[in-house]
């Protein structure tokens, strides 16, 4: 299973915001959505390809209500995600699976809520610890150079 996760933007409750919406109620229907941080949604698909396909279709949305997505594929990794950018490519076939891991967008998680992006590159195929803030996790997201330069 293929993991979404969108985060919305602080002057919306994502997941209110996006059931408010007939089309976006529709497309998430057939989902078991979940929120793993606070102002999130979570939901499996059954690839990578649907999962991307999702986040298109709900795009209008997701510019007007959400901060992020991001996407985990088993077939990449089982621990980090993908940016919404990262995993387009990787389903395209632009990046292999195995060339995503240099950059890093970490969050840390502090009272369940995603906090402070710190964008990282692996050392010698290790992470950098989060040093923004004392946090009790992290989530990483791998990126694009595109993303990672912005």
């Amino acid at each position: 299973m293929t993991r979404v996760c969108i985060a919305g933007s602080e002057d919306a409750t994502i997941r209110l915001d996006l059931f408010s919406y007939e089309t976006a109620r529709r497309a998430l229907a057939t989902y078991d959505v979940s929120e793993p941080w606070e102002n999130t949604v979570a939901l499996d698909t059954v690839s990578l390809g649907a999962a991307v396909s999702l986040l298109n279709d709900l795009n209008w949305y997701l510019v007007r209500l959400a901060d992020t997505a991001f996407v985990q594929e088993p077939s990449v990794s089982r621990t980090e995600w993908l940016s919404r950018n990262l995993a387009e490519a990787v389903r395209d076939g632009d990046v292999r699976a195995n060339e995503t891991d240099a950059r890093l967008k970490v969050y840390g998680v502090e009272d369940g809520e995603l906090v402070e992006p710190m964008y990282v590159t692996r050392v010698q195929g290790e992470r950098p610890e989060y040093d923004l803030r004392d946090v009790e996790e992290t989530v990483a997201v791998r990126v694009t150079e595109d993303e990672f330069e912005a």
